[in-house]
């Protein structure tokens, strides 16, 4: 589908959904990609951060992540093809901002978190905004190793942290900071 209308879509298990968003949603998904930026670029992590508009390709379908890394690599290959769609073994952290009260929600924390694990995506982060902000960290459990996890395969949670609290974790690279920067303005 074109993103001519300004509306984002997903495909998945043939059915095609509208992705919602709205200002505070993309602005907080804007400010978690500076956030990694900032964070891999201090770590020397040789890492490209990026998001919606572009396409992850999954066993299940087409998914637009609001952020996501993959390696720099990873990012060289899709820039020499033309595509702005990565597949899904390639990349290193999702991040999905939750629109509550939408049926994004629920693929958001129920059908992305088993759909990530099985295609083997190492971290996944589930972003709420209300009441405040809130980020939950998934890491994948199982074998280590690149390629698709294995059947079974399932997220484990690595931290927690609220606005007023710092999320501090090692995995990908080194990161650092209080999720109530995400709604907060420059």
């Amino acid at each position: 589908m074109p993103d001519e209308d300004g509306r984002r879509y997903e495909l998945a298990d043939g059915w095609l959904t509208e992705v919602p968003g709205d200002l505070w949603h993309d602005h907080a998904a804007a400010r978690l990609r500076d956030i990694l930026k900032d964070a891999a670029g201090r770590a020397g992590a040789d890492v490209h951060v990026a998001g919606a508009p572009q396409d992850v390709i999954t066993p299940r379908g087409v998914r637009k992540p609001d952020v996501f890394v993959v390696s720099r690599e990873a990012a060289r290959a899709a820039l020499e093809r033309r595509s702005r769609a990565y597949y899904g073994p390639d990349l290193i952290l999702v991040a999905e901002v939750v629109t509550p009260r939408t049926g994004s929600e629920r693929v958001d924390r129920c059908a992305k978190v088993a759909e990530y694990a099985a295609t083997g995506i190492p971290h996944y982060w589930i972003v709420d905004l209300e009441p405040r902000p809130a980020v939950t960290l998934l890491e994948l459990s199982g074998p280590a190793g690149g390629g698709p996890a294995p059947d079974g395969s399932v997220y484990r949670i690595l931290a927690r942290a609220r606005a007023g609290e710092e999320l501090t974790v090692d995995r990908p690279f080194p990161i650092g900071f209080d999720p109530a920067r995400l709604s907060e303005m420059e």
